[in-house]
């Protein structure tokens, strides 16, 4: 006895498939939103990251820097700069600014006081802590 496909079975398929991807993906939503906290840290918030992270947000420095992948890709990857470079090569970094070398990108000096680079340090620092599953790569440069 051969069976027909008929239009009828090819719906049910499809539906089935898609109800069973739908609850695949709400279970590894809710897993993934369970997770969050323990990754980020948003307990360790100082007010020094805060105005750190205040300070990268209104000079726009995600405008050529990227922070965990995201953002513009003119210059380097701050996520995890701090883990790569230390916090006296970022200041000294910051403060040198713009260094006129010839051939190079150059960034604009801000004029930051010691305490605004001190609390950019500070977030950069809390910023390289937050666990991205080691994304973006840790590239030098």
């Amino acid at each position: 006895m051969q069976q027909v496909f008929t239009k009828a079975m090819a719906r049910n398929i499809f539906l089935g498939g898609a109800v069973f991807f739908i609850a695949i993906y709400l279970m590894l939503s809710y897993d993934t939103w369970q997770r969050i906290p323990a990754r980020d840290h948003a307990d360790k918030m100082t007010p020094a990251v805060l105005r750190g992270k205040y300070l990268l947000d209104t000079n726009d420095c995600i405008g050529c820097h990227t922070i965990n992948g995201e953002g513009a890709y003119f210059a380097p990857e701050l996520g995890n700069v701090y883990k790569r470079r230390g916090p006296e090569f970022i200041s000294a970094w910051i403060q040198a600014q713009p260094t006129n070398m010839p051939g190079r990108r150059q960034m604009p000096n801000f004029h930051f006081t010691q305490a605004q680079l001190d609390d950019l340090v500070a977030y950069l620092q809390w910023l390289s802590n937050v666990d991205t599953n080691n994304w973006p790569p840790n590239i030098q440069g």
